[in-house]
């Protein structure tokens, strides 16, 4: 399901962040997000590969897994998953359907109207539902954006994660690293332990205030978590004990801190009643997938979604170590509220053209809107226009072609890949006009 009426109609309201309307819903509805326990995470970049490796993990130890993540790249059913799948377009919409007529008159009792809710609001109630309907024996629940106030933060989980903590929605979180921590860091519940990837002394000292508030002990990363790469593999090490040797089912030097964080938080699972046997972690590390994250979709065309620095340093820092096969072109495209020069810098080393384009979200700026934020930069810059337009000539033309900027436009050359726009194309094979 593309998207349903009802959140369509939501979306147009934005975001609104805080918590009294949503746990006022919730309980009316008889909290069912407390019907199972809960892992928790937060941070800028690597919530949703960790997500993935959790879920798998739990998956392949037994459990009946719930997870929830956010935004999706295609289907919003993507958003709610039960034991890694996506649920079905019939369970989707009947539970869209059945909070949209419940919380009117909700709504309008507590004199607030139809719409109190915001789309990411009515998503995750849908998901609580959906997870207490299905009987989850454990839920995964990605925050939407911050932490203290987002509308995940009604859960009561039993584990909480943090993965990185990067400058990145200021205008709402704050313009330090320690403000932007500190939302974050809000997810932390008295008690509750957390596993904490590798964040700067800054951030750390932020969560670490929060964590002595709350009285909740933290694995920290390069003390309780530990990394270790041998040539494919890697060891990943907690105070419970040493996991490997591993090969990591998604790619990229980044995805050994992330899988640390998953493999901290299953260890603190164990000590919280939910035991993980090792061979299932391992497993699950091995064969965790996450759509758009450095994904090769066909030979030569790989597709990422960072749209942020540190998103696209990790991407760099993969395609460093990559051979080029031929004539290396970035097709590039993000939303609004960035800047593109910190955002597509760190590729550009590693690029022989950039090839600016936009998707048909309604975020995407113009190509040249962003080349003329750009400036003047050391490799060939081209406008390409609409992604379906340019995304057959450019496949043809390069030896390699890497899809990076925005979610939003991985998806949609997901999307078209999957409908055919490359088929009879190979890279390399010459389309452009002479």
């Amino acid at each position: 399901m593309r998207t349903h009426p009802v959140l369509s109609r939501l979306g147009e309201a934005g975001v609104k962040l805080g918590l009294d309307r949503i746990r006022q819903l919730l309980a009316e509805l008889g909290d069912p997000q407390l019907a199972a326990p809960v892992v928790h995470v937060a941070g800028t970049n690597g919530k949703g590969s960790v997500c993935a490796y959790l879920t798998r993990s739990l998956v392949e130890a037994g459990y009946r897994v719930g997870t929830y993540i956010s935004p999706h790249l295609e289907h919003i059913n993507e958003r709610v998953q039960i034991d890694g799948q996506p649920i079905d377009d019939p369970t989707l919409a009947e539970a869209i359907e059945a909070l949209d007529r419940m919380r009117g008159d909700w709504g309008s009792a507590l004199g607030v109207g139809r719409d109190a809710l915001t789309y990411f609001e009515l998503m995750t109630v849908v998901a609580f539902q959906v997870f207490a309907a299905r009987r989850v024996d454990v839920a995964v629940v990605e925050v939407g954006l911050g932490g203290r106030l987002d509308a995940t933060n009604v859960v009561q989980p039993v584990v909480t994660a943090i993965t990185s903590i990067a400058m990145d929605h200021m205008d709402v979180l704050g313009d330090t690293i320690a403000a932007i921590a500190a939302e974050k860091a809000g997810i932390l519940k008295p008690g509750v332990p957390c596993a904490v990837g590798p964040v700067s002394p800054e951030a750390l000292d932020a969560i670490r205030r929060r964590a002595d508030q709350v009285g909740a002990p933290l694995w920290t990363s390069g003390t309780h978590l530990r990394r270790e790469r041998k040539g494919a593999a890697w060891w990943l090490t907690t105070p419970e004990g040493r996991v490997g040797p591993v090969t990591l089912g998604m790619q990229g030097v980044h995805q050994g801190a992330n899988a640390a964080v998953a493999v901290g938080a299953l260890h603190l699972l164990q000590r919280q009643g939910l035991p993980v046997p090792d061979e299932a972690i391992v497993r699950g590390l091995a064969t965790a997938h996450m759509p758009g994250r450095i994904e090769p979709l066909l030979p030569g065309l790989i597709v990422d979604g960072a749209h942020n620095p540190e998103g696209t340093t990790a991407l760099a820092a993969w395609l460093a170590e990559q051979p080029r096969q031929g004539a290396r072109i970035l097709l590039f495209g993000m939303g609004e509220g960035r800047e593109p020069r910190d955002v597509l810098g760190p590729l550009l080393p590693h690029v022989d053209e950039v090839v600016l384009t936009r998707c048909a979200h309604p975020k995407a700026l113009e190509p040249r809107v962003i080349a003329g934020q750009l400036g003047q930069v050391d490799v060939l810059l081209s406008d390409g226009g609409p992604v379906e337009e340019c995304l057959a000539e450019v496949y043809a033309d390069a030896g390699e072609t890497i899809v990076a900027g925005s979610l939003f436009l991985a998806g949609a050359v997901r999307e078209l890949v999957a409908a055919g726009a490359l088929e009879g194309l190979s890279p390399g094979m010459g389309g452009g006009e002479e």
